[in-house]
């Protein structure tokens, strides 16, 4: 069933994650504002379930690993006890209570939620990845498959823009371990293949800007930059609402990889960012050619 009203107990709800979204995801909530109402809320529900998973990780620091495990675990069971039909307090429980009823409307699959619940999980005990295959493992849940959950709410045109789809979470999960790089290392991971540094002779752990660091960076923005242009292949895949909203974020997410250049490949001292303003401007732009 697919309907645009949002049931008169979960208005609170999906509000909650509404305001996760503009608050921690900027980028995308601006995406959103293209998208009509029926499907908005149900992109904020997705991103304010992945946002709370991601702080039980990251913002329980000072808990020990194993009550942060036991947390996401809970957070998993009481997610699958909604999807099979129990009731989960709105107002106890809002972005369980809301993401449970977009996945039942929109039919997205549960066990997308198992593999994203299991890469958080890693983030607890995987500090470092050997290979781009072995970083693919986690980006699995972390990332491609955001970009499975995403496509039931895009109404997509066509099964192929499955592949597509995944791509884009990979590229933007990419990006995101670019320009946090110190940000990580505060936490103890390094998101970067070993054998990338290796090749290069780079070390991140020093945070300094040498020869060795832009060329690694060079290479990694170039696959990136690769992720973004398959993932671009999906927009006539969408219908033209959901086109625009998407290929908003992704020349939106893109543009971080240029200012990570321009800044001399300096993820160190400080984080890349593309202004609010241009973000309001590239939205802008693309709502007045609908």
């Amino acid at each position: 069933m697919i309907t645009g009203e949002r049931p008169r107990e979960l208005v609170g709800a999906y509000a909650e994650c509404r305001r996760l979204t503009r608050r921690h995801g900027t980028t995308y909530y601006w995406a959103t504002q293209l998208l009509p109402r029926r499907q908005r809320h149900h992109v904020h529900a997705l991103y304010g379930f992945c946002r709370h998973a991601d702080d039980i990780v990251d913002e329980l620091t000072d808990r020990p690993v194993g009550e942060r495990a036991a947390a996401l675990a809970a957070l998993g069971d009481r997610l699958r006890s909604a999807l099979a039909g129990a009731y989960i307090d709105p107002t106890a429980e809002p972005v369980v209570a809301a993401v449970a009823r977009t996945a039942t409307e929109r039919g997205i699959d549960p066990e997308c939620f198992d593999r994203f619940l299991r890469s958080m999980t890693m983030d607890l005990t995987v500090t470092r990845y050997e290979t781009w295959d072995d970083l693919s493992v986690y980006m699995d849940g972390s990332a491609a498959v955001i970009g499975e959950m995403m496509l039931p709410l895009l109404e997509p045109l066509d099964g192929a823009a499955l592949g597509p789809a995944r791509d884009l979470g990979l590229a933007f999960q990419l990006t995101n371990f670019l320009r946090d790089v110190g940000e990580d290392l505060d936490r103890g991971r390094v998101y970067l293949p070993t054998v990338d540094l290796d090749r290069f002779a780079a070390d991140p752990c020093a945070r300094q800007v040498t020869p060795a660091w832009r060329d690694l960076m060079r290479f990694e923005i170039v696959r990136n930059r690769g992720l973004y242009d398959s993932a671009g292949a999906g927009l006539a895949l969408l219908p033209p609402w959901s086109a625009r909203a998407i290929a908003t974020a992704r020349t939106l997410y893109a543009r971080i990889l240029d200012e990570i250049e321009a800044n001399d490949y300096d993820v160190f001292a400080r984080r890349a960012r593309v202004s609010t303003a241009r973000k309001l401007a590239v939205a802008a732009g693309a709502a007045l050619h609908q």
